[in-house]
Order: C-alpha cells, then structure tokens, then sequence
C-alpha cells in the first residue's frame, strides 16, 4: 500500500469522518454493555462555533471515544438549545431590516418567521462540530423545541403547579428594557460603574424647612411615595409625622419611620420608591404605600413622567437634574461608583419592575441537590472548588422567575377566563382546561373561545434543566427503555459560567422528576483567554476563527493544541503555537510510520539481543505511561493525559525505541523485532485515537487491510498489566551513558561511522542488559568492564559509574589538555563565586528559599564538573 510522503490532515479528516459515519459507528443503542452517556450542553440555535465551543467538545470527545474504545455502550447525545431571548432578538433585527416591526405581527405570524430563521441557522454549529471530529450520535439531535421535548416542558409545569410549586404573583424582578422580558437573577450581571449621588432638597409642606435626599436616580422621584427616616436619628426628629412634597411632581407624600434606614448612608433620608427599588418596595408594602410606575416597558417614561413622557430613562436624568437645579432644588452632584446589574444577553441596564410573573418555588427542591453535592457525594464536581460555589447559591436562592414575556420558546399553559388576577386555570391544552374553567368558574356556558392562554414564554433554562431527563422522552414515557439504560449520564462537561443557569437545575429536576442524580460527575473547563489573559471574544478581535485554525493546522492539530493548553480547569492561556506543536506531533507520528513501513523484513533473520530488551523497555514504560494516563483521566486531567502520551510518542518512541531497533543500513528486520514494533505501534494509535481520533485511523488502515469490524475507532483499548520497574530505571541510565558517548563524539568530531571502544568502571553493579543497545546506539567495537581508570582516555560519570573513551589517534592530545585546563579554570573561579555568595549569612538569611536552593544546585554541579574534568585530565597526561 503507498503511502504519501506528507500528512494531508484536510483530505484524511474528510475521508474518515465520512467513513464513521457511513459505518454509523457513532450510534448508540440499548444492549448488553455497561452504558457510558454524555449529554452535549445544548449551544444557542443563533450560534456558531467559537474557542470556547471547541474547548469543550474536544473535550467531550476525548471522554466519548475512549469510553467506546473501553468496551462501553457509548452514547454522546447532540443538540441545540432555543435561546429565547438571544433568537427572538435576533429574529426582531432581522424583520426591523425588512422593515417589517413585531408588534405589528400576531403571535403566529411572527413565530412562522422565527422558525425559518431557526430552520436556517440552527444547524450550523452542528456541522461545525463534526469538522472538529465530534463523534456524536447525530441521529438522536435534539432541540428544545422538539414536539416530544416540548411536551416534557408543558407536563413539568402543570404537575409543578398542581403540587403547588409554581405560583403566580405581583414581584418585584429584574426587567430587561431593549428584550423587553424579565430576566432571573442569574441572567444579571452587576458591574462597578461610575455614577452619580444626586442631593435634592424636598420641601416639608406648611413650613420654608426642607430634607435633602441623596439617590443615583433623580428621574424615579416622579415615583416617590414616602421619605424614610430612622426613628433613632435625632437629627430628623422633629420631622416625625410630617409630610413632604415631591419637586416637580408637587406631590404631598407623607414621612414615614424605620430601622431598616442606614443612619451613617447618604444624608440618612430615603426617598422611597416602591415601583423601581426592590427594597423599597418591602417597605412599601409594610407601610402600606401608594405604587406609582413612571415607566413603559422599552424604559421610557409613561404618562406619570407628566412632561417628560415618552423620553428614554436616561434623557429624563439629564433633564431632570437641570430642571431640578432651575427651580432650586439640587443641592450638589457627587461622582459615586455603584454596582449596576444589566443584561446578560442584551447588556442593557436592568429596571427593578413590579409585574405579575410565574415563579418556581425553590425552598424544597434545592435539599437533595445540596446533599447530592456536598454531603453524600453522588455527584463530583472537578476542580473540587466549585463546591463552595454551588454551595453559596443554593444556601442564598429565591424563587425562580420562569417567565419570560416573549414569544419565542415555549408558551405558558396557563390559560384565562377572566380579567381578574386569579381567574385562570393551568393544563397542558386548551381542551383540558375548559372542564377545569367551567368548575373553577362555576360558568357552565364557557367555550374553548372564552379561553384565552398566557402571551408568556418560559425561561429557556426551564426546558434545558430537563435536558439529561427529555433527551431520552424520560418525562412524557417515565420507565422507556431508553431512559432506564442510559440515565443517569456519566460525565457533563460544561463552562462554570453556567452552574447556577443550568448545571445545578438539571440537579434539582433529577431529584425531582426521576429521584436520582442526572450525571455523576461534572467537569468545568476554563474560560478561553488569549496570551494577555484577556477572555477572547468577537469585540476584541482577539478569537480566532475555529474554522480557519482547523484549515491551518488540521482539526486533529488544533484538538492537541487546545488541550495541551488546557490545565484541568483552569483558564486557557490559547496559544496558536501550540496548534502548530499539534500539527508537528502529526507529522512526526507520521514520520515515524513510514520509516516502520519501509524496512525490509526478513523472516530468516535472527533477532539482535538490542532488539529483544529495547521491545520488552518499551511495554514496560508503555504500561507506567498507561497507568499515568488512566489516573489523570480519573480527576479530568486530560491535559496531563495528553502530555504523558505525547512524551511517551514523541520521545520514547520514535527518538529512542525505533532507533533501538532499526536495521543497519542496507540489512534487513527480523520478522520476530518488526511485528512486535507494529502491535506497539498499533497501541500507541489505540490510546492516541481519543485524541487524534483522523490520524490515527489513518495509519491503523495504512498498517494492515481492515474491513469495518476492525476499524481503530471501535479497536479493544490496551489493558493495564504489571510492568517491569527496573527495566525502566536501568533504561534511565543507559541513556544517560548514549548522550554521554553521543557529546564526546560531537565534541571531539568523531564521526559516527568510526568505531570507538567504552570501557567501564562499575561501582553501581548496574545491569548489563542495555550493553547490546549501548554497543549499537554508539557504534561501539569493544564493550569491557575494567577495575581502574583507562589512561589516555575522556570520561564522563553516570552515578557512580566512570565511562573512558579510549583517545589515542583520535585527537591532538595537547590541544585537549590545554582546552579542558581552561575550562577546569573556568569552572573553579564559577564554583569560587557561586560559594562566596553561600558563605554570605545576610545573603543566605534573606534571600527567597527557592534562590538560595538554586545556588546550592549550582554548587553541586560545578563541583561535579570539576571532578570529572580532573578525571579526563588525569587520563590524557
């Protein structure tokens, strides 16, 4: 079989992707094997593949492709998540460019446009992904708006409800103006921004008195209904039972008292606005307080804005101030930094908003998720630290706020048959709800047309908590086969950004739905960071395009690339030269095959005793890189997986093994050496595949004809077997004695075709079983062993045996002399130094630990140069 010169990683990947697929290796099914599942995290519809996405599913390719190489039933379940909010505004931006405006569509109008954009796009990352290798069971993509995972959604939520879970009610939540939606807490991000403190005086009404109130928000005080004192601070005593009147608005709003007002914050006088603060609105409702909202749902400012109708929040604090300052009743405006919570998704500045919303009680169903973690330990979390933070969440959460006012994602089955706030009913269809209507109403009349259901959608992460449950129709069909074979799933591998979003929700709706953990264990990677340590993103044109990488450097180059700088969770320091690191591995493994493939191998030939020890080194150090390998892969650290396999490829392999074992020029291989370079040839390929899944088919199927059962993808992984530790440690040393002969040839300008003699001065006792590799490595004629130092010869030590390489006629004896005189020389004066700084007690007291052991280090080796300087000297004289 030919074998091209070059790596060609575009035409390989192609080639054996297709060749997956087309054999449908990646399909999973129900049978006798022990089960290994991962459930993809669900990327955005609107998405396309970026750093971040690649980290993560090289990552869940690793663990899927090694699990099927182990004998698992492994089954990796792809697909995409709906993104309400992020593709209802992408959608919107789409139609406003056609001219076409939302509000001008009905709901089923709009959403038919919604679908044919996500028809479009929502298979573009998908097929990303399969350019990267991701050997995803492509049959079983889902989406969070499938029919069957839909109605998972709808049969949660009416059974929720009816256990008196989810409730509806007026709540002060987080309002996202530009999505025009509520958001939850975790959808907040709360950045340090400068602001202002703006004093403005309020006139006590009856009397030229006024109290100076401190707020960041002069635009609200249309919205006031009380100012607030502490009944203990005595500055403002005499205020007790009096009102106030609101400038501007000219309202008489009374003053009211409590503890919960910070003497020592501001001026020690809240004004209190109960429709845009959420602790305002606590007070407001203990004080039983007027509610007054100034603002429109895009955040401009509505009818109780009286002139400044209309106008956006933040026009109106600029007009405000100056209207304030004209009539006298600004005092002063202080720079102040405040946090300020604005979108996740669309990062527009959040309004606290009173609205009616469903909210999912959370007291209950966090219990057996706090215990799974922390307690029993059903579920691990790597890296162990995010304990703390899963912990932190659950100890502090609110009830969650599952609805969302967009159209988009799954509507609300709730369904009104009157104005009034309780006059509704919850069923998963129109036609169940009207029997429960007409009973709840006691309106026998009513029709399914009196119906009218709930204009909201649910949170998108109130779908995606199902995932690990609905992926395999868990909720809808409860004792399936499928959702009793494969779940719990094994590993989830997901950013930490998404704990509380979705990572601990899918915990809570395991317990909750199916009294069991989803997965056991969860893997966070690290943000994607560029060298500067700055998070890569699009803004900052610091990402790479993923697409253009794998061009570049080969999907299975850029795979080697991320994971080499990927340290088992930690931020990745991505640095393309890695990349390029994984493209050359690529090409020395195949370097190093079409060495293997040309030698001549001969079936007469006997084997060399190099041979024979170098094979059985080998699948000793093959079996610790294994065990390393298999330990590493236990806590998540598949970088040091990589690393142990790259080192064990790239060094002992092909820079040391297959030397050990290669012909002389011109003769043949034993047959015996060279099938047993293929079988750990073909191990190598086995624990590499995981990895570099398109190279290493690539050679499996260059090494032998194979027919679709003996493809390297669904290839038996190398079982773990005791191995011979001190064939390894004297390997250590035999090497040590090659690179020694290796520098005094390349020193002395001794070509490596001239046969020298080595003899040995052994104290150590050391075993002989490299000699055969030693003699050969080193073009030696004679190997001995000897009781005293060889005169006339160059030595060098390993341990505590000398080496002497005979010199005579092979070099200008004076000229040596007097070269390792100089350097002898210079050595000592180094060694003088370096012991002059050691005998300073103000140095040695001061200086950090680890520069003081470097000095001692430095001593030791000149001190050893030294000796074995002498050694040759002594011998050439």
């Amino acid at each position: 079989m030919s074998i091209p010169n070059t790596y060609n990683a575009t035409a390989v990947e192609e080639k054996w992707y297709d060749y997956w697929m087309k054999n449908n290796y990646f399909h999973s099914t129900p049978n006798d094997k022990t089960p290994y599942t991962i459930v993809i995290p669900p990327p955005n519809v609107t998405g396309v593949l970026h750093m971040g996405h690649m980290l993560n599913n090289t990552i869940q390719d690793v663990l899927i492709r090694r699990a099927r190489l182990r004998g698992y039933n492994a089954c990796w379940v792809p697909g995409t998540d709906h993104a309400s909010i992020a593709t209802e505004a992408k959608v919107v931006a789409k139609l406003k460019a056609e001219g076409i405006n939302k509000e001008d569509l009905t709901r089923d109008e709009f959403l038919k446009h919604a679908w044919e954009w996500t028809d479009k796009h929502g298979g573009i990352i998908l097929d990303q992904l399969k350019k990267l290798g991701a050997s995803c069971d492509w049959e079983r993509t889902k989406f969070t708006m499938d029919a069957d995972l839909s109605e998972a959604v709808t049969k949660v939520f009416v059974d929720l409800y009816k256990k008196g879970d989810i409730y509806r009610g007026y709540r002060m939540v987080n309002w996202d103006p530009e999505a025009k939606t509520t958001l939850s807490d975790e959808e907040v991000i709360f950045e340090e921004k400068q602001g202002n403190f703006y004093h403005i005086n309020y006139k006590i009404e009856g009397t030229e008195e006024v109290v100076t109130i401190a707020t960041t928000r002069p635009e609200t005080l249309l919205g006031d209904t009380a100012i607030c004192i502490n009944p203990n601070d005595e500055r403002y005593a005499h205020l007790k039972g009096k009102k106030a009147i609101v400038p501007i608005a000219n309202r008489v709003i009374s003053i009211i008292e409590d503890e919960y007002v910070d003497i020592d914050f501001g001026t020690g006088c809240l004004k209190i606005t109960p429709a845009h603060d959420q602790n305002d609105k606590v007070l407001g409702e203990k004080h039983g307080l007027e509610v007054i909202d100034i603002l429109n749902d895009d955040a401009t400012l509505n009818e109780n804005g009286l002139h400044y109708n209309g106008k956006d929040r933040f026009v109106v604090r600029k007009e405000i101030t100056k209207e304030l300052e004209e009539i006298g009743a600004l005092v002063k405006v202080e720079q102040h930094m405040h946090k300020v919570g604005t979108s996740e998704r669309t990062k527009a500045v959040i309004e606290p908003k009173i609205s009616a919303q469903w909210f999912l009680r959370m007291e209950e169903i966090v219990k057996p998720a706090l215990d799974a973690v922390l307690k029993d330990e059903e579920i691990k979390l790597y890296p162990k630290r995010y304990n703390n933070t899963y912990r932190h969440w659950l100890e502090n959460i609110r009830d969650w706020n599952i609805s969302r006012q967009l159209w988009w994602g799954h509507q609300i089955p709730a369904f009104f048959y009157g104005e009034g706030v309780e006059e509704f009913v919850v069923a998963t269809s129109i036609e169940e709800a009207l029997p429960l209507a007409k009973e709840k109403s006691g309106n026998n009349a009513l029709t399914v047309a009196d119906l009218k259901q709930d204009e909201d959608a649910l949170d998108t992460w109130f779908s995606s908590w199902l995932w690990p449950i609905s992926v395999f129709n868990g909720i809808n069909e409860p004792e399936n086969e499928e959702i009793n074979y494969y779940y719990p799933t094994n590993d989830l591998v997901t950013g930490p950004d998404i704990i509380f979003f979705w990572v601990a929700r899918m915990v809570f709706a395991g317990y909750e739905f199916r009294q069991e953990k989803p997965f056991s264990n969860v893997y966070f990677t690290g943000i994607v960071r560029d060298k500067q340590r700055r998070k890569m993103s699009k803004s900052l044109g610091n990402s790479p395009d993923p697409i253009e990488l794998m061009q570049q450097y080969g999907a299975d180059g850029v795979r080697v690339g991320l994971l080499l700088s990927a340290a088992a969770g930690n931020d990745l320091m991505f640095d393309e030269d890695l990349c390029a690191q994984g493209r050359n591995f690529s090409n020395k493994i195949w370097n190093s095959f079409k060495l293997i493939k040309g030698w001549v191998v001969s079936e007469t030939e006997a084997q060399p005793e190099a041979s024979k020890i170098a094979i059985e080194w080998y699948k000793a150090k093959f079996q610790k890189t294994l065990a390393e390998i298999d330990a590493n892969f236990e806590v998540y650290r598949l970088s040091d997986s990589l690393m142990s396999i790259y080192k064990l490829v790239w060094d002992d392999f092909s820079s040391w093994f297959l030397e050990m074992v290669k012909p002389a020029f011109g003769y043949p291989m034993d047959a015996v050496t060279f099938k047993e370079i293929i079988g750990l040839l073909e191990d190598n390929l086995k624990i590499l595949h995981p990895f570099m899944p398109h190279l290493t088919e690539e050679v499996w199927q260059l090494i032998a004809d194979r027919t679709p059962e003996d493809a390297l993808i669904i290839a038996e992984y190398p079982k773990a077997t005791s191995y011979n530790q001190e064939i390894i440690a004297n390997f250590e040393m035999a090497s040590e004695v090659i690179s020694g002969i290796r520098t005094i040839r390349k020193d002395k300008n001794i070509s490596f075709k001239e046969t020298i003699d080595l003899s040995v001065l052994n104290n150590d006792h050391i075993s002989k079983d490299f000699d055969a590799v030693i003699v050969k490595m080193c073009n030696i004629a004679e190997l001995s062993y000897v009781d005293a130092a060889v005169d006339g010869s160059l030595s060098f030590r390993v341990k505590s045996n000398e080496y002497f390489v005979p010199m005579a006629g092979a070099i200008d004896v004076e000229a040596e002399i007097a070269k390792l005189n100089e350097e002898l020389k210079y050595t000592e004066g180094f060694l003088k130094s370096v012991q002059k700084k050691l005998s300073n007690e103000r140095f040695v007291s001061n200086a950090p630990e680890q520069v003081i052991a470097a000095e001692r280090k430095k001593e030791a080796d000149s001190l050893s140069k030294i000796e074995t300087i002498k050694a040759s000297l002594s011998s050439l004289v």
